[in-house]
């Protein structure tokens, strides 16, 4: 079995947005799923791309993807790597995809001279949990996330 990490390209964009149904059928948040694909595929490989993606690939089949932008931690001084997703499919699981993954984002890490690399877990994932710890990952427990986002958003906007 081949194993091989790739940075996405344009062409991507319906493999990329099948991996983000996908993984938010597994996290029970398919709902929650609302993006335009023309929009995303503008975020991601427009003038001026938000994110960045990278797909693993198994004997040349897609088989997941990362996908991750630039935070800063001014504690640090430095920027760092946010993990919005990771996502394999479940024949995949197993082979070292997850974590080969993982390495690729660490070593971009490394490269970039960045301080940390982060990323949330529902914390009902405990497969997922086990899984990052094993890598070295720890639980952020003392740190509450917060969010405002659509009318919310909008009114504290023009406030």
């Amino acid at each position: 079995m081949t194993l091989a990490i790739r940075s996405a390209t344009p062409a991507d964009l319906p493999l990329i947005a099948q991996f983000i149904r996908d993984l938010a059928d597994y996290e029970k948040l398919a709902h929650e799923v609302r993006f335009d694909e023309a929009k995303l595929g503008a975020n991601l490989f427009g003038p001026r791309p938000y994110a960045e993606v990278v797909i693993g690939e198994l004997d040349g089949n897609p088989q997941g993807f990362a996908l991750f932008f630039h935070n800063f931690s001014t504690f640090e001084g430095r920027p760092g790597i946010y993990l919005e997703d990771l996502f394999v499919r479940p024949e995949a699981r197993g082979s070292g995809l997850g974590k080969a993954l993982l390495a690729h984002l660490a070593k971009l890490c490394v490269e970039r001279d960045c301080a940390r690399l982060e990323w949330w877990v529902l914390d009902w994932n405990t497969p997922s949990i086990g899984f990052y710890q094993s890598l070295g990952a720890k639980l952020m427990d003392e740190w509450t996330v917060m969010r405002v986002d659509g009318d919310a958003l909008t009114k504290l906007a023009s406030s």
